[in-house]
């Protein structure tokens, strides 16, 4: 599969702990950092967070609807796909999700994710 062609053009680095942008729906934080071209999440969640009962009261649809791609720095998350298809992610994972899907987390260790993809549209409000 080819690649497409990704130009950087500036050295530049930011830090998470003062990121551009935070959104904090219920057990949710969701640190955004923008760079030229580019925008990462680094994206935490609290043990008993579940999509349905903190993002989608926020975005205001049935299922999350945002692609993400991203890098599990710790914890455990079960993704479950509108039709039915579940996979669990863990620490040291690197990970793709469709739209169309619900998540929680597992066990009693906080999830904390680095997404490269959906950083920009997760959690926002509708």
């Amino acid at each position: 599969m080819a690649e497409a062609a990704m130009n950087v053009t500036k050295l530049e680095a930011k830090s998470h702990d003062k990121p551009d942008e935070v959104r904090s729906p219920p057990k949710t934080r969701v640190e955004v950092v923008r760079l030229p071209g580019y925008t990462l999440a680094r994206i935490n969640l609290e043990p008993g967070w579940r999509w349905s009962e903190c993002v989608k009261p926020v975005v205001k649809t049935e299922s999350c609807q945002v692609s993400h791609v991203g890098y599990v720095v710790s914890g455990t998350i079960t993704v479950k796909m509108n039709d039915g298809t579940q996979k669990t992610f863990s620490e040291g994972m690197s990970y793709t999700i469709p739209p169309g899907h619900d998540a929680w987390v597992e066990g009693k260790v906080p999830f904390q994710c680095v997404e490269v993809l959906s950083a920009e549209q997760y959690a926002k409000p509708a």
